[in-house]
């Protein structure tokens, strides 16, 4: 799991690799990944968008950015978490 703090907006993500949506032998691996996005500032806040670069071992970078997350722009208050799955292709068994 890796987590940022920016802002008194706590970010963790955790990843893991689904053989069952992988073919390796065609360079095709998939990965679902957990967020969670946690409230430890003073102040209500809500998710309006989402930018980030998930690389693979080749160095192949591919961006992800939109409005919210999965359909939602949720509002936090302060302690509370977020949570959402997602997922990802890549074309190495390794990534960040």
């Amino acid at each position: 799991m890796v987590t940022q703090l920016t802002a008194g907006i706590q970010v963790s993500v955790e990843s893991e690799y689904n053989a069952k949506q992988s073919n390796p032998l065609a360079s095709h691996y998939f990965f679902v990944y957990s967020i969670t996005i946690k409230n430890i500032s003073d102040d209500t806040v809500q998710l309006k968008k989402r930018h980030w670069f998930i690389y693979d071992s080749n160095g192949i970078k591919s961006e992800v950015e939109g409005v919210g997350v999965v359909g939602e722009q949720p509002v936090l208050i302060p302690g509370q978490s977020y949570q959402y799955v997602s997922g990802c292709h890549l074309l190495s068994d390794m990534g960040r």
